[in-house]
């Protein structure tokens, strides 16, 4: 301790023989720690409100965290599309399973997916529709030659005009570049003809052998209608026809030329497309999007006030082409009006913006107002903050990330969050059991398990209850410990 100087020591001595000590001791304060939180500065920014589904816990904060897009639209949100992004292995899969899961609990919200990730021959959400007692309908070209499913691009339940925009999309996806005037021209002659002839009939749906059958034989009146001759018209339509028969005759036949398979529920709450034994790589992967997308539009997205959840997996399928893209840029807009939310799940950023529909993707980037990222490496983040626009914090974060932890980006909000699983719903997400089961058997427990609806009841109000009592406890902060650590 420094000395004192004498004149001040004096001075002090002085008045403390006039006036007494001037120095009182402070007594210790006991409180709560919901009470001295008020005396320190937020660490995380405000949640979205205490109605959804819950997702899991923020890690700064230690508050649970609620997401529901139908309850944040037109409020806090001026869509309800989700992207979700990250690297394989980090918690993307398991995180759209439980949302689902917890999503149909709701008694007003439908679900479809197109699984195109399989395991043990079948698709990975196969677990949870069988626990749900759903049959997948599973399009798989060899099965379909022996009475599998089918799904009728024809069918009646599409409007006309559909039809004919499916037919158009599913060439174009086929031959890299849209159709010319006169192609187009054949097409939508056969098609009308196809229709007046059969479709108004009743007797049987029209089918994709009904149009190609009338691009290689055009009538006579076709040809009078536009004034040429009969050759040329089928000049015109010989490329469509040779794409088309791929669909009836080729690798892809048996899942698109005969009537709709009858049975497909489309009331179900849960709808699973297994898209698992198709070629992800080829070009019958967007032709199939194509056709399950005008599919739905005109079968599933009714205005009967029901939540409706469209869930594609590997979704750079989708986007990565041009044709297949503005379908799907169509649906959404459509859909918005119905309540649709189109989930997104795709690997890398990269694999969409850099692709052959970079225009498109853009535009269906900007609609999703919701984005949830996994961890990417260093170089990868960067790229992807700068399409979403996220904080320079979020950018530095996403590459330290452990499995389950994301920064959510929620028109504008950016939180890191921690994913909960419950114990009931572990068995039902993962879909590494290839890597990670004993090749033993255990034993079956004498135990009838809860139903799924039962456990997820429990363990959901008892996580709620939990989390709200360490709502205060939480001492990270932005800049402190890295998200791995504190979760």
């Amino acid at each position: 301790m420094a000395a004192r100087d004498p004149l001040t020591m004096v001075t002090d001595a002085f008045t403390g023989f006039l006036f007494g000590k001037t120095e009182t001791t402070r007594l210790p304060v006991r409180t709560s720690t919901g009470q001295a939180q008020a005396v320190y500065l937020p660490t995380a920014a405000p949640g979205l409100g205490d109605s959804g589904v819950i997702i899991g816990r923020e890690v700064y904060s230690g508050k649970g965290y609620i997401y529901d897009p139908f309850q944040l639209y037109g409020q806090q949100l001026p869509a309800p599309h989700w992207l979700v992004l990250g690297e394989s292995g980090n918690g993307k899969s398991a995180l759209e399973k439980t949302y689902v899961l917890r999503q149909l609990r709701f008694r007003d919200r439908q679900v479809v997916v197109l699984d195109a990730q399989g395991e043990d021959g079948v698709g990975e959400w196969n677990l949870i529709a069988e626990e749900m007692g759903i049959t997948p309908i599973r399009l798989d070209p060899t099965a379909a030659l022996h009475q599998g499913i089918r799904l009728n691009p024809l069918d009646p339940a599409i409007t006309t005009t559909g039809q004919l925009a499916l037919l158009r999309t599913i060439i174009e996806v086929a031959m890299g570049h849209g159709l010319d005037e006169r192609s187009g021209f054949a097409l939508k002659v056969a098609h009308a003809f196809v229709n007046e002839t059969i479709g108004t009939g009743g007797e049987r749906q029209p089918v994709l052998t009904d149009i190609v059958e009338q691009l290689r034989h055009p009538k006579p009146e076709s040809a009078t209608a536009m004034n040429v001759a009969l050759e040329d018209v089928r000049a015109w339509g010989l490329d469509v026809a040779l794409v088309l028969d791929r669909l009836v005759d080729g690798d892809l036949r048996g899942m698109f030329d005969g009537p709709t398979t009858v049975g497909i529920d489309l009331d179900s709450p849960l709808i699973v497309f297994d898209l698992s034994h198709i070629d992800r790589n080829s070009i019958a992967m967007p032709i199939l999007m194509a056709i399950v997308g005008v599919w739905l539009e005109h079968t599933w997205i009714r205005p009967d006030r029901k939540k409706r959840i469209f869930l594609v997996e590997e979704a750079w399928h989708i986007i990565n082409s041009p044709f297949v893209a503005q379908l799907f840029q169509r649906l959404l807009k459509f859909g918005r009006r119905l309540g649709l939310s189109f989930v997104a799940v795709v690997h890398h950023l990269s694999d969409v913006v850099d692709g052959a529909a970079a225009r498109e993707a853009s535009a269906i980037l900007k609609m999703a107002s919701t984005r949830t990222i996994y961890a990417q490496k260093a170089d990868e983040a960067r790229a992807t903050g700068k399409v979403l626009g996220l904080p320079r914090w979020a950018v530095e974060i996403i590459p330290t990330l452990s499995p389950g932890i994301a920064v959510w980006d929620v028109n504008g909000n950016v939180q890191v969050v921690k994913h909960l699983i419950t114990e009931a719903e572990r068995p039902l997400v993962f879909t590494d059991r290839a890597m990670t089961e004993s090749s033993v058997v255990p034993p079956p427990s004498p135990v009838a398990p809860p139903s799924l609806e039962a456990a997820l009841e429990a363990e959901t109000e008892a996580r709620a209850l939990a989390m709200e009592r360490s709502a205060g406890r939480s001492t990270g902060r932005p800049g402190g410990p890295s998200a791995s650590t504190v979760a």
